[in-house]
């Protein structure tokens, strides 16, 4: 009996073969020839936990990958971090050339899945779906990068091109300061043209031109305090609960209606005595029912699409903040966290270059997904520096969960469109328009 999944592949590569080139049908040949290296490299990775605070199991994962970037020419290196931030570093395997566009790959070698979870091994479900942590994020999507690049090589096919790959090992968890964790990571970004992020893709036709950017606050509230048969009088005022409770129904109210923009509030506290641990993540109160309460506390996040949008949402909300209740005083203040990537023209521009090579596959149309679905991520450190294009990994679902899962029946038509995508970008030729 016949793989029904290889007679789509042949029934692909047929109909394709007009609108490829003679490099290009090779690539495909190279790529569905060598699914089960692709796999068997997936299958060791994921084998690995390498939760972000595992640091020698996010170490031992880099050196899965290096081992494969050095075979095909790479120049690879390790860099560290300073012990302070107590994190494994990163992985970065660099080809310097001038031919074409200068790209930037992007990576994590880190995943949610802590030492002190339940392990998940790789484990197949049936013919077109996997298990395991990280199989989607992101090792799915770092296979289907490694796996392009090994196909471009051994065809010869990489010669005098400028290509970083680049795997952090903190995606999910940086540590701080943000900026130190990240430095090179930007630095050498600047160097490129264009950007590509390797994280989950939404099936075989939509990519992210844009990821919210996150940011966080934090609410302080001081009030009179006294019986509570006084509450709402001149004289004794309103309390901190009620006046922490007003604010954060105005944000509700003001704001929650803007196209891109949701703030969270995750924590809160208010009582008699209230004792705030933010590293914990962890409050303690006490209080009676008689006692207006003196102190309230309330801690959230702040999700945006531009940098614009975000400083109009926090300047609503220190005008929302000042208009205290009577007897009550609050103070907001602000963190940054991750930039926005920004839906920009040239990310557009690099969505239509996707959509020719898709449509040459065989494959259909490509299409940029909705600018506020993803969250933040690696590749919104850079994107103002350069055209970026996210979602170029694996498909599947439930990222970030028990269960997570990699779409296998997808998997070698993402490794054939990140391949010849980079392979166009990368000729001396190349134009994104």
């Amino acid at each position: 009996m016949r793989n029904p999944i290889l007679i789509l592949f042949l029934f692909i590569s047929t109909s394709a073969a007009a609108q490829l080139n003679k490099d290009e049908r090779k690539i495909i040949e190279y790529i569905n020839a060598h699914l089960k290296e692709s796999e068997q490299l997936l299958i060791e990775s994921v084998n690995i936990n390498s939760g972000t605070l595992n640091v020698e199991g996010v170490k031992k994962v880099g050196a899965v990958y290096r081992k494969e970037l050095d075979k095909i020419g790479f120049t690879t290196e390790w860099i560290v971090l300073p012990d302070s931030l107590k994190r494994a570093g990163h992985l970065v395997a660099t080809v310097k050339g001038n031919k074409g566009k200068k790209l930037f790959l992007i990576g994590h070698l880190d995943t949610v899945f802590e030492l002190n979870m339940a392990f998940a091994p790789y484990t197949k479900l049936n013919d077109s779906t996997a298990t395991g942590q990280g199989v989607n994020d992101m090792k799915g999507g770092n296979v289907v990068m490694i796996g392009a690049l090994k196909a471009l090589s051994n065809l010869g096919l990489l010669k005098n091109t400028h290509i970083i790959a680049y795997f952090t090992g903190d995606e999910e968890s940086s540590g701080f300061p943000h900026q130190v964790a990240r430095q090179d990571f930007i630095d050498r970004a600047k160097t490129t043209d264009i950007a590509l992020g390797f994280e989950g893709a939404a099936g075989l036709n939509t990519v992210a031109v844009a990821r919210r950017g996150i940011g966080g606050w934090k609410l302080n509230v001081e009030a009179k305090t006294g019986h509570s048969a006084g509450v709402f009088s001149e004289s004794a005022g309103f309390g901190a609960i009620y006046e922490a409770a007003r604010v954060i129904n105005e944000f509700r109210t003001q704001l929650a209606n803007e196209k891109y923009l949701t703030f969270n509030a995750g924590l809160m506290s208010g009582g008699s005595e209230i004792k705030v641990d933010p590293s914990a993540a962890k409050v303690e109160a006490i209080g009676k029912t008689n006692i207006i309460s003196p102190a309230a506390y309330v801690a959230g996040d702040l999700r945006f699409i531009s940098e614009v949008q975000r400083d109009q949402a926090r300047e609503k909300m220190r005008a929302i903040v000042s208009q205290s209740l009577n007897g009550t005083k609050s103070s907001i203040s602000f963190t940054d966290g991750l930039p926005a990537m920004e839906p920009t023209e040239g990310n557009y521009r690099l969505v239509n270059f996707l959509d020719g090579v898709t449509k040459d596959m065989g494959i259909g149309t490509t299409k940029a997904g909705d600018p506020g679905s993803r969250g933040a991520g690696d590749i919104s450190d850079i994107a103002k520096y350069v055209d970026s294009l996210d979602g170029m990994g694996a498909s599947g679902g439930g990222a970030h969960k028990p269960g997570e899962t990699i779409n296998l029946k997808e998997f070698p038509y993402l490794i054939q469109r990140a391949a010849i995508m980079i392979y166009r970008l990368t000729r001396e030729n190349a134009v994104v328009k």
